[in-house]
């Protein structure tokens, strides 16, 4: 109990369902000199780790088995967080910008008082000063969710003084090519400015938002990549507060595309200062906040692991970058790399080009014995996609199928599945889970539809023997096609023949093929006889982008058969070939 502290008593004597509310009310209009005083004819302890969690210290004093007092005062100082450890920063500066911050969120100063005083203490705030104050507010029982909504006030606070260093960064890394996103993100919202003023075209509408569109993969690898790898140095601001801002941002980019292809080009026009405000809004917080933040925290090692995954999900707007973590005059010393060397390797093996060592030994499983190889083939072959999380909570574990419905990156493994989703729907997540671990429920099931397409999505309790819960398997399924079956198929067709009267009939290669690609063509024999379809190549899945290094194009081009390039790709082997043909009859 602190003598300069004005403490408002609230006497919860025989008082139950009201009691909280008074509580959740008093914290909330709490001055910053103020504390809270309790009288109940009980120890409230369940109190405690609530009120220690909203940032207060407590005093008790027990006056009779049937009278105590407690006395909640907010803390006078942070403790140090996870985050804090990787950043070299003035205590003293955070903390004073944590009471600026504070009193303005529990409603002790007005906005303009806020910003008057930040302006007073500094001269500058850094980006990563910024952040860590962020996270810090948890400790004050500051919200995820109040955060994500008053965000653009807290910023205002910093007006003229949030400052951030210039990123020069090589190409390939990963926050350069974040950077480079954002320039071409930026364009497209420049594009839009244009057009909103001008005699409204749909077809140029409809062109910006396909490309406007590609935003979603953008945010994707943030989700994916980024975000879990702040989180491991104790930064998880991104992923709970980011993360809600970038499912409002599709949103509205959803509610105008909607706009636009029922023709109502009122309500869409009306809508686009909203959408190019959102957007930019998230491209200034990027760019002034998280990248330098992140460059901070994370270290060269954290890059060129993350810089591996990115690939898996993509790029927006831009071509797939160069490899990084490999200097340009070591190039020829590529194999040294771990990924590629596991890359290659495992193309060689499945192709007999190597001998398959260390992967045969026989496992015994629940009902049979496979080597790993063929457990991992299994795997990579459903035509669903399996998700596991441990009884911890944490993801251990994704099928690499080529037809995933949502993109996934090897950031997510060891990763907190809450975190693995936005805000607005952990409390599903960690209800499913504790209904589960509970034994109430073993099963739940969802079902949507995203982009024209019906996608079925099942959660089941994983027990063991003893029926432990060991965690819970995620089942994911586009279902699209099987919902339109009708009847019954008793006989075999295959989908690249057709029937007449004399049976199945193969189609006519050669008519469709006149450049006589197969399976088994050397994609470095087809570049030599059409050297412009190199670069087409590399451009069709984000997969191709190591050959653009010049030792690894060597390397694999005198092996790769099409058949090859199709798997790593992603795509049938029929399909690429008909892909590559167009492509050749359009250039020549």
């Amino acid at each position: 109990m602190k003598k300069n502290i004005k403490y408002i008593t609230i006497d919860g004597r025989g008082e139950h369902e009201s009691f909280k509310d008074c509580i959740t009310k008093a914290i909330k209009d709490l001055g910053s000199e103020e504390g809270i005083h309790i009288i109940k004819d009980f120890e409230p302890s369940p109190m405690y780790k609530m009120m220690e969690e909203k940032g207060f210290d407590k005093y008790i004093n027990k006056v009779s088995d049937t009278e105590y007092h407690v006395y909640f005062t907010p803390k006078d100082s942070i403790e140090k967080i996870k985050m804090g450890e990787f950043l070299d920063l003035d205590d003293k500066k955070i903390e004073k910008i944590m009471k600026i911050k504070l009193n303005y969120l529990r409603g002790s100063i007005s906005l303009e008082t806020a910003k008057s005083q930040m302006k007073e203490s500094f001269d500058k705030v850094t980006a990563q000063e910024f952040a860590i104050c962020e996270q810090y507010l948890q400790q004050y029982g500051i919200t995820d969710e109040e955060l994500a909504e008053r965000m653009d006030e807290i910023l205002e606070i910093f007006d003229g003084i949030l400052v951030s260093n210039k990123i020069e960064l090589p190409l390939g890394h990963p926050v350069r090519t974040y950077l480079d996103e954002v320039e071409a993100i930026r364009a497209v919202l420049e594009e839009m400015r244009k057009l909103k003023d001008k005699k409204f075209i749909k077809n140029q509408w409809d062109e910006l938002y396909e490309k406007l569109s590609e935003i979603k993969i953008h945010f994707s690898r943030k989700q994916n990549q980024l975000y879990p790898a702040l989180e491991e140095k104790g930064f998880d601001k991104p992923s709970k507060v980011m993360w809600t801002l970038e499912n409002n941002i599709k949103d509205i980019i959803r509610r105008a595309k909607d706009f636009l292809e029922k023709n109502q080009d009122k309500e869409f026009i009306n809508l686009q200062d909203d959408v190019i405000e959102m957007v930019e809004d998230m491209m200034v917080k990027e760019v002034e906040i998280l990248y330098p933040t992140s460059i901070d925290l994370l270290s060269n090692e954290d890059f060129v692991k993350m810089r591996i995954g990115d690939d898996e999900i993509g790029y927006c707007l831009i071509p797939a970058p160069i490899p990084f973590g490999i200097e340009e005059d070591k190039t020829d010393k590529i194999f040294l790399n771990n990924e590629l060397l596991k890359d290659l390797a495992n193309v060689l093996h499945k192709h007999g080009v190597l001998e398959n060592t260390g992967r045969g030994e026989v496992l015994d499983v629940s009902q049979g014995k496979l080597t790993l190889e063929q457990i991992n083939l299994i795997f990579k072959h459903l035509q669903v996609d399996l998700s596991y999380v441990d009884e911890n909570e944490i993801v251990k574990f994704y099928s690499d199928t080529k037809h995933r419905v949502f993109p996934r990156s090897a950031g997510v493994i060891g990763r907190k599945v809450q975190n693995c989703h936005p805000r607005e729907s952990v409390h599903t997540v960690e209800e499913i889970i504790e209904a589960f671990r509970s034994g109430e429920q073993d099963m739940a099931e969802f079902w949507l539809e995203v982009g024209g397409k019906f996608i079925y999505i099942i959660y089941n309790a994983v027990r063991d023997e003893k029926g432990k819960f060991r965690g819970v398997l995620e089942m994911m399924q586009d279902v699209t096609r099987i919902r339109s079956l009708e009847g019954s198929q008793r006989l075999l067709t295959w989908e690249n023949k057709k029937n007449n009267d004399d049976g199945p009939v193969e189609e006519n290669k050669d008519e469709l093929n006149p450049y006589g690609i197969t399976k088994d063509t050397v994609i470095g024999e087809l570049i030599k006889k059409y050297p412009f379809i190199k670069e087409y190549m590399f451009n069709l899945s984000p997969k191709y982008s190591k050959l653009k290094n010049p030792v690894i194009f060597r390397t694999m081009s005198s092996i790769a058969t099409i058949e090859m390039i199709s798997e790593k790709g992603g795509f049938e082997v029929h399909e690429l070939i008909r892909i590559i043909t167009e492509e050749i009859n359009n250039s020549l």
